[in-house]
């Protein structure tokens, strides 16, 4: 692949996947940098790159990187406030 598309527009994904060991958290990182160049709705490109690299192992920290970009985030709980200051 050249320099990159509108799915991947740096080309990080696709260099991702070709190293050799790649680390979780090297995947983390390159994934906030596609996340930070993607000019879509980030859940729709994460599937798109899901279906492109499909053929990786499951057990690719890409591929697993990625699966984890799908899950919502929680709603943090409301933490604090007066009955945290004063004690019963």
């Amino acid at each position: 692949m050249a320099k990159g598309d509108a799915l991947d527009p740096k080309g990080l994904m696709e260099e991702a996947f070709k190293i050799e060991g790649i680390s979780a958290p090297e995947c983390r990182s390159i994934f906030l940098d596609w996340a930070l160049s993607y000019h879509g709705a980030p859940h729709d490109g994460i599937k798109a790159l899901l279906d492109r690299h499909a053929a990786e192992p499951a057990d690719h920290p890409m591929t697993k990187t990625l699966k984890e970009g799908l899950v919502a985030p929680t709603t943090p709980k409301r933490r604090g406030g007066r009955q945290a200051r004063v004690a019963d």
